[in-house]
């Protein structure tokens, strides 16, 4: 009863070697190796799908950002009076709170250097 025993398990692990081997030899024919191929290159393109889909609406999104702040959202507001600035986002949702805009000193630097294409560097 022991000798059919361990002859049993012998041919159990002898069909369940040659299935394993049997798998990977077909898993390693040029067929099966251009099909997992071409597989992964589908998955990696439906990454960089995905990743271009998430920039363009990161992007959006900071688009609008930048636009309610610099008041291009059309929410532009005039102080009445002649001279008066034009406030812009943030600063137009500040208008009720008392402040005082200075005007810009003017530029006296004349350290500028003009620009010469042929000037090695």
């Amino acid at each position: 009863m022991r000798r059919m025993f361990w002859m049993a398990v012998g041919a159990g692990a002898t069909v369940w070697t040659i299935n394993k081997a049997n798998r990977v030899a077909r898993s390693l024919t040029p067929g099966s190796l251009a099909d997992s191929a071409a597989q992964g290159a589908v998955e990696i393109g439906g990454a960089v799908r995905s990743f271009a889909g998430e920039v363009r609406a990161g992007m959006l999104q900071r688009e609008l950002e930048l636009n309610r702040e610099l008041g291009l959202d059309g929410s532009v507001l005039a102080l009445p009076g002649p001279d008066r600035p034009v406030l812009r986002g943030i600063a137009a949702q500040r208008a009720d709170k008392p402040f005082e805009i200075s005007p810009a000193a003017p530029s006296t630097s004349t350290d500028i250097t003009p620009y010469d294409r042929n000037e090695d560097h």
